[in-house]
């Protein structure tokens, strides 16, 4: 068993202002990925106020075994009150910046992506203020219900690879690579204004080489934003760590995704996809499309 390092530590929530963000989450019956996937920052976001939204769930139709949220639960029906609810959720945490995501719906002829857009138009009535990132699964290549998100005009499309080409089938089995590249490129072809973005988890047993190819290969698909961050095994069920991954490799890798042309490069071992995502907010004003 590969033990967990000194630089994994988290520092222990002050409740008081957790409590505060879960009333408002139950009150009005809203899952949160924080939760579901038992983030080791949900402390830290919900001290601050923020919160990602997961919508359709909180069962999923995959069963990829580094992820903590359910698949053995049969999904619901959509719900067509959850946009104005999360929408009211995100004007009583007067959050300047919203990540939506989701469980995979494969179930539904477009992922899930009608609710998306119910979602971000809910949002943009009740607080146009707020910038939108949605995090998207991968649609089963569905290119019209993407096209639908993008329509809808969120600031941010966000599509997780998670690891490297030669990990997939153990990593995320009903994934595909190249169907997360092109979903990413896509993506700028239809809304070039949006800005793209993706995320990797490392120590599942990838190579530096192997990291750097897929960085690559994601800046040629024209990403914008990259987050690479330690995976952690939620529970024994779950793949194990093969390699905890010290803090100056994560900078290593943030200095060579800045010289690929990143527009943005979160790296650090507790980085989650979600992690600081308010910062987007800066970068679109620095970086103006």
């Amino acid at each position: 068993m590969v033990v967990k390092p000194e630089w994994l530590r988290v520092k222990a929530p002050q409740w008081e202002r957790v409590g505060a963000v879960k009333t408002t989450l139950r009150d009005l019956g809203l899952n949160t990925v924080c939760e579901e996937a038992s983030c080791p920052n949900i402390g830290e976001c919900f001290k601050a106020g923020t919160a990602t939204f997961l919508i359709m769930g909180p069962a999923c139709t995959r069963a990829c075994p580094y992820c903590d949220i359910d698949f053995e639960k049969k999904p619901q029906a959509l719900d067509t009150t959850e946009p104005e609810r999360l929408a009211e959720a995100v004007g009583r945490m007067g959050l300047n910046h919203v990540v939506i995501t989701s469980v995979n719906r494969d179930d539904l002829p477009d992922g899930g992506a009608s609710q998306f857009v119910h979602c971000i138009q809910a949002v943009r009535t009740i607080s146009p203020q707020t910038t939108i990132e949605v995090l998207i699964p991968d649609l089963c290549a569905n290119w019209e219900a993407l096209e639908a998100i993008l329509t809808a005009q969120p600031e941010v499309l966000n599509h997780n690879t998670e690891t490297i080409p030669r990990l997939y089938r153990r990593v995320r089995p009903q994934g595909d690579y190249q169907r997360s590249l092109e979903l990413l490129a896509r993506s700028r072809q239809i809304s070039p204004k949006v800005y793209t973005k993706s995320g990797l988890m490392v120590g599942l047993g990838e190579t530096d080489i192997e990291v750097r190819a897929t960085m690559t290969d994601l800046r040629s698909a024209n990403c914008d934003i990259l987050t690479l961050g330690q995976y952690l095994q939620p529970t024994p069920k779950h793949l194990p760590v093969i390699e905890f991954i010290p803090p100056e490799q994560f900078q290593a890798w943030q200095i060579f995704g800045l010289s690929l042309g990143f527009l943005q490069v979160v790296s650090s071992p507790l980085t989650r996809s979600s992690y600081h995502a308010e910062q987007v907010r800066a970068l679109m004003e620095s970086n103006p499309r």
